[in-house]
């Protein structure tokens, strides 16, 4: 017991003696600083909740703008409304979708609800219309089946509103090259000075024929061609193949730019490209090897443009595009587009295709 007592003194009176030496010595000569509010030291960052900015309805539009089949669309501004027609579906002849704002489109009908007398009827070959605001009337061009010789061929109907119903009263179509295997997409185009043309493609790749991209004059109220159709182009690129189809002219910075689609309807490489013309009968000369927009991401085979101007005259492309690996009929949708189209230093800019929000004029 005693020596337990004498072990247990010892080692209190060693842990006095080291503490006493241990405050005997002295400071470092360099101390740490105690961090102040002045301090230099790197803070230690704080990571706080990142908010994603509120979309604004009608600030907006996100393609598809239209999600449904909507093929090679021409879409016409009327004061502030914008009317959408488009190739046969959901037992429309010629479909006729409406917006105000580009974003929201609602459904109307059936843009041309008779057929003429001349065309086949309930074979879905009444395809890739155009119109156009004429003096007191609005003028539709499409493509349908004329059945006396079994080739798409171009006629025009007519309504003093852009909802319709528009009538055909012809006895025959308004332009049909029979021995270049007929001719479809019609495209209205009125120039600087008033003059209205037509744009067409010969159906050539129907037959085994060469196909080529046309443009005639028309009469001012448009219901007559006004001279002989110049040729403007031909496939001769290898992304084209078998064809281009689908003109659309464009008038910019003294310029015409003529934008065509070229490849296959059904295939992932559908695209837009564009030519060059000193005048809106041409020489017409295509600046690149590739085309100008083509498939990216989800929007595959986009094509069968058309252009107009919003209420602030800022110029958009409409087209139409399959989504994903959904290409083709009967599993895929041409569904409607739109993206914006500017031009600077001769060379047009498309911007898109797009698929995320978009801002509004």
């Amino acid at each position: 017991m005693m020596f337990r007592k004498t072990i247990s003194l010892l080692w209190i009176v060693v842990s006095i003696s080291a503490g006493i030496l241990l405050a005997c010595q002295p400071l470092p000569a360099n101390p740490l600083p105690t961090p102040t509010l002045g301090s230099t030291l790197e803070p230690v960052p704080t990571f706080l909740p990142t908010s994603t900015p509120t979309l604004i309805p009608g600030t907006y539009y996100v393609n598809p703008v239209y999600a449904e089949d909507f093929p090679d669309p021409h879409i016409l501004r009327v004061g502030d409304t914008y009317y959408g027609y488009a190739t046969n579906a959901y037992g429309a002849n010629i479909q006729l979708i409406e917006s105000k704002n580009l974003a929201d489109w609602k459904r109307i009908g059936d843009a041309l609800p008779v057929l003429p007398d001349w065309a086949a009827v309930g074979e879905g070959l009444t395809w890739a219309p155009g119109a156009i605001e004429v003096e007191d009337n609005f003028v539709l061009y499409y493509a349908a089946r004329y059945k006396a010789i079994g080739k798409q061929c171009i006629s025009r109907a007519v309504s003093q509103s852009p909802l319709g119903p528009f009538q055909d009263d012809s006895k025959a179509p308004f332009v049909c090259q029979e021995d270049l295997g007929g001719s479809i997409d019609p495209y209205p185009f009125r120039d600087q000075n008033g003059q209205l043309y037509l744009l067409w493609k010969n159906d050539g790749n129907c037959c085994g024929l060469e196909v080529a991209l046309w443009v005639a004059p028309l009469t001012p109220d448009g219901l007559s061609l006004a001279g002989d159709p110049v040729k403007l182009l031909v496939h001769d690129q290898a992304w084209e193949r078998p064809l281009i189809e689908n003109p659309a002219l464009v008038y910019a910075d003294g310029r015409y730019y003529l934008f065509y689609s070229g490849n296959w309807w059904s295939s992932h490489e559908y695209a837009v490209g564009y030519a060059v013309c000193e005048s809106i009968t041409g020489p017409c000369v295509k600046p690149l090897n590739e085309p100008i927009f083509k498939w990216a991401g989800m929007v595959m085979g986009p094509g069968g443009e058309s252009f107009f101007t919003d209420t602030k005259g800022n110029l958009w492309m409409a087209y139409h595009a399959w989504t994903g690996i959904d290409i083709g009929y009967p599993g895929g949708e041409r569904s409607l587009r739109i993206d914006r189209i500017e031009f600077a230093a001769g060379k047009p800019l498309i911007h898109g295709p797009t698929t995320d929000p978009q801002p509004l004029p």
